[in-house]
């Protein structure tokens, strides 16, 4: 049996337009996660990002609805416990003003132990991208 879905919410002071874009470009997702980011956002493209320890994620785009939903699969590389392409990330943007609500889902993980792991990094990972997504500098992803 799987764990919950993780279900976390965070605001960017910017529009969807912008805040979208750092899950789908490269060079703005490499700015608040990861070392590297291979990015091919379209249903069945690639979503693979090198985090600071060396660890790859690996999945696909399953949705990429601009500027408001984007949908991916997530895995570890070389984990059998959790492979890639394993479980679903599912991104909402919803405007706020002149900011944007950003909602991650994160399901299908494994079981509790995978799950908070998760959690612990989609938080600092958000606050990361709220700094970024403002114009601000996040500093090195270490």
């Amino acid at each position: 049996m799987s764990a919950a879905p993780i279900e976390l919410e965070t605001r960017v002071a910017a529009r969807p337009e912008l805040v979208f874009a750092y899950f789908v470009q490269p060079e703005l997702y490499r700015r608040w996660k990861g070392t590297a980011a291979e990015l091919d956002p379209r249903p069945g493209g690639l979503y693979r990002v090198v985090m600071p320890t060396g660890h790859i994620v690996v999945g696909e785009y399953v949705l990429v609805e601009p500027p408001s939903r984007v949908v991916f699969t997530w895995g570890w590389e070389g984990n059998p416990d959790l492979p890639p392409g394993s479980t679903t990330v599912e991104i909402t943007l919803v405007p706020d003003g002149e900011g944007t609500i950003v909602r991650l889902r994160h399901g299908g993980l494994p079981d509790d132990y995978w799950r908070e792991q998760h959690v612990g990094g989609w938080r600092r990972y958000l606050d990361r991208l709220t700094v970024a997504g403002a114009g601000g500098e996040p500093g090195p992803d270490v």
